[in-house]
């Protein structure tokens, strides 16, 4: 097991904590897993009574349950929360950074919203309750894109069908993101796999680097697990049938 996070309290100061979360969200799925959820919940309880949380963003997406996992975590946190897209925030990487109370993004860094995918393997009735949970997803999406940026969901589901990239710029006139800052250093570590998938992907990206190695943690139990909301509960009948998927599609590959 991989931790994809990082999360620090500021030795100058500890009322500030910081995430953060750099390639994919994830490189196997959060569903049934108890453990991972609740890893990350004690990492971020671990940091105690902080007032400020810091959240450094670059990633080009990764497991939609996963990103449902943090987003609910770091959105009913107390601390006022601050997303930095250091570079790119795109797929569920951009749900996460809806979770900020307040989204900084540099001219030169981006956001991408897409409808949500699978690979599909089955009968009939399998491909129409996977569809049926593809919509699920979207409508969860498009909910939690409109608190964030006030817009109508007519123009949302289009934006998301269209697979829309947005600069820091185009982000912030949308309300996805709050503040501009100027053009700074790009950190490179988008993995090409996640990039690789989309339709629309800019010349810029398509020349980043691959993800940096992420930090190794011991797969031993954990106690006293807690329940963890790592997915809308909407969806919860729905994930064992998408799950059975998964399961046939790693056995043919």
């Amino acid at each position: 097991m991989k931790k994809f996070w990082n999360m620090t309290v500021s030795p100058l100061n500890n009322d500030v904590g910081s995430i953060t979360m750099y390639g994919d969200i994830s490189d196997v799925s959060w569903f049934g897993d108890e453990i991972t959820p609740t890893l990350f919940k004690q990492d971020l309880d671990d940091m105690g009574d902080i007032s400020e949380l810091e959240i450094h963003i670059n990633s080009g997406g990764g497991d939609v349950f996963a990103g449902f996992a943090i987003y609910n975590m770091i959105k009913r946190h107390k601390a006022h929360k601050t997303v930095y897209v250091d570079g790119l925030a795109a797929s569920i990487a951009s749900l996460i950074a809806m979770a900020g109370d307040t989204v900084v993004m540099p001219r030169n860094s981006m956001m991408m919203i897409h409808k949500a995918w699978s690979m599909v393997a089955g009968n009939a009735d399998e491909l129409r309750k996977m569809a049926d949970t593809l919509e699920g997803i979207d409508a969860i999406l498009c909910s939690s894109y409109e608190g964030k940026t006030g817009l109508g969901a007519e123009e949302i589901e289009e934006m998301l069908s269209n697979e829309t990239w947005m600069s820091g710029e185009e982000a912030v006139e949308k309300g996805f993101a709050d503040v501009l800052e100027e053009d700074v250093a790009i950190a490179a570590s988008i993995d090409k796999k996640f990039l690789d998938r989309y339709h629309n992907v800019p010349e810029t990206l398509n020349n980043r680097g691959e993800s940096e190695p992420v930090e190794e943690i011991l797969d031993t139990p954990v106690e006293d697990e807690q329940e963890i909301a790592d997915a809308p509960n909407t969806l919860e009948e729905q994930r064992k049938d998408f799950n059975r998927i998964r399961k046939k599609i790693y056995e043919r590959e």
